[in-house]
């Protein structure tokens, strides 16, 4: 193929996944939402769980600081 003949690919059914429900799903996660991570209150010690959209606040005591689970590895 020649540099002429080249089109740019426009992005439309490009990354097509099945989503939840066999919905298909093009580069976008269903829910919006990304997934969630598990978080250690640095005041109370409470595991907490929280997604990309959530507010940076532990649900038991209203502490800003958390900190992020260490990997088992």
């Amino acid at each position: 193929m020649s540099r002429e003949q080249y089109t740019v690919p426009t992005g439309q059914g490009q990354s097509q996944s099945i989503g939840l429900g066999g919905q298909k799903t093009y580069g976008q996660d269903i829910s919006g939402e990304g997934p969630a991570m598990q978080y250690l209150c640095g005041d109370c010690g409470v595991k907490t769980t929280l997604r990309r959209a959530d507010p940076i606040r532990c649900k038991e005591c209203g502490c800003r600081v958390l900190y992020k689970e260490r990997t088992k590895r």
